[in-house]
């Protein structure tokens, strides 16, 4: 029998955790539900996959609430987060359980959870760290896990272990590797990769893509920097700004005007044309400062036959095996990177060779319905624990 799942997400955006529980929550569909607390895009996503969703927008306190926030910050959302959990639970008590799929939505999962006596899942995309997370963000959030938590879904080795190294129990942690539909990357319309090329001006060119949102984390400016030394590099940046961004992304296009660059960036936005823009670029760069949880673009380069270069940090040690399936630099290192795109651009067989080996391990160890599996399993145990 399908379990009755209402999942929990607090953002409206399409960011990669969405993207993922776009799937898992189109698997179970069938009974189950998907409640945002903000609205956006990603309800018109989800419902065009045929998941029903709701929104049940969040106080402003606590969409004010952010990582780094201290306990002052975090006491001016508990009103909200309480406000919210009573919302969440009045629903809960239709469902066999509660899947939540971020850190704000899991300590509203937790609270209704408890309420309601029904288990808790909490799908881990972040690493619990001080580089993403202040000192009463991971406080609360691994306190609730310890204790309301029926199991931590860790999308790395490496997010799971920096759950542990916070706090976090590890016999509640399980490892699952985000899973991505081969098929919307593999194979894509030749002519219509060629006429995106042309109407972007890039025909000739050689044309590296950074495909993330539009943040200092991010390291969009290390590719910049990069450019400086590779005169005839285009490159491509895919995605926005989110989250209180507009900062850095107003910098960037700065930086992209100045002598040397003006004419070789180019600034895509959100695009729903990722698998075409992918298969574009001769070369996918992954330039993340600090460690990524997962590194989903890496698996969406690799699935498109690119070669990637990433950073050296977090869950990319776990897709990227360095020299065979991809390249992997120093965080923040434009010079390395920089070579290694000269490398790539200059050697085409070894680029191909590169590219080769990478989809065929993205294939196999990447794919959507493996993870699918896995969390069925996973639900199933937590499931079978409380009958």
């Amino acid at each position: 029998m399908t379990p009755r799942i209402l999942f929990l997400d607090h953002v409206g955006v399409l960011g990669g955790g969405e993207l993922s529980l776009l799937d898992i929550a189109r698997h179970f569909a069938a009974g189950s539900r998907v409640l945002l607390f903000e609205d956006g895009p990603f309800r018109d996503r989800l419902e065009a996959a045929g998941v029903v969703v709701e929104v049940v927008t969040a106080p402003a306190s606590v969409s004010r609430v952010r990582r780094a926030g201290g306990t002052m910050q975090a006491l001016r959302g508990l009103p909200g987060v309480l406000k919210l959990a009573r919302a969440v639970a009045r629903r809960a008590r239709s469902y066999d359980l509660l899947y939540a799929n971020s850190q704000k939505a899991f300590i509203v999962a937790a609270l209704a959870g408890r309420w309601t006596r029904r288990p808790v899942v909490w799908h881990l995309r972040d690493l619990l760290d001080a580089a993403h997370f202040g000192n009463t963000q991971r406080r609360v959030v691994v306190g609730l896990a310890n204790r309301w938590a029926a199991c931590v879904l860790a999308n790395s080795e490496a997010t799971a272990t920096a759950f542990v190294e916070a706090g976090g129990r590890a016999e509640i942690a399980r490892v699952v590797h985000n899973g991505i539909a081969p098929e919307d990357f593999v194979e894509v319309d030749r002519a219509g990769v060629e006429a995106l090329r042309d109407s972007l001006g890039l025909r000739g060119a050689p044309v590296v893509g950074v495909f993330s949102r539009l943040a200092a984390w991010k390291g969009q400016h290390v590719l910049l920097d990069a450019l400086a030394s590779l005169p005839e590099v285009h490159a491509l940046l895919v995605g926005t700004a989110l989250f209180e961004e507009e900062a850095y992304a107003a910098a960037l296009r700065r930086r992209a005007e100045a002598p040397g660059l003006a004419g070789r960036v180019h600034f895509l936005g959100f695009r729903d044309d990722i698998p075409a823009l992918l298969h574009l670029v001769d070369v996918v760069a992954h330039t993340s400062t600090a460690p990524e949880p997962f590194g989903r673009v890496v698996v969406e380069g690799m699935l498109a036959g690119r070669p990637v270069v990433a950073t050296r940090a977090g869950g990319v040690l776990e897709i990227i095996d360095d020299g065979m399936t991809g390249l992997l630099l120093a965080p923040g290192d434009a010079g390395a990177l920089a070579r290694a795109l000269h490398d790539l651009l200059a050697s085409p067989e070894k680029a191909r060779r590169i590219a080769a080996a990478g989809q065929a391990v993205a294939l196999e160890r990447f794919s959507l319905s493996r993870m699918l599996e896995q969390i069925e399993r996973h639900i199933e145990e937590v499931l079978n624990a409380i009958k």
